[in-house]
């Protein structure tokens, strides 16, 4: 069977188009015991042949922002494209429970660990960081004029 994928890190075979890769089926043979009507016991050999394809599902950090899932697998290799920063790398890690829940697919460049936010984040934290507090302000003002309506009304 050919699988055609989005993109794939596998090796690009001679004769196969970009991203597509075999997977052969594997055959098992094995003996089972079965009893018939009469009593009499029976050897069978049973052969299975199938597939090795294990269903998943995988979405990107982005939507996977406010969830916790119980059990993860985690990629924070070096994508093909683009790249990894601090916060990607946040919330891949912390979406599940705990660190007995979460496994690395592969191996990473630890420098991402070492990198410093980018300075258009930095940015925007500062301002919304100003918002909240001009909120905060305007709250306070908002519930003080309110009680003191309230007071004058007694």
């Amino acid at each position: 069977m050919l699988v055609k994928l989005d993109w794939t890190r596998a090796t690009q075979l001679a004769g196969l188009d970009n991203c597509v890769i075999p997977v052969k089926p594997r055959t098992q043979t094995f003996r089972m015991k079965c009893e018939q009507k009469d009593g009499k016991v029976v050897t069978k050999t049973v052969k299975r042949r199938q597939f090795p394809m294990t269903g998943a599902y995988a979405f990107t950090d982005y939507h996977s922002q406010g969830q916790t899932i119980p059990h993860v697998v985690v990629d924070i290799a070096t994508p093909p494209t683009g790249g990894l920063n601090l916060f990607n790398l946040y919330v891949a890690l912390s979406r599940s429970s705990g660190r007995s829940t979460i496994h690395l697919l592969c191996d990473f460049d630890e420098k991402l660990f070492q990198a410093s936010h980018s300075a258009e984040l930095i940015a925007e934290d500062d301002r919304l960081e100003v918002l909240n507090m001009e909120t905060k302000k305007q709250w306070e003002k908002e519930i003080g004029t309110q009680q003191g309506h309230t007071a004058g009304m007694r």
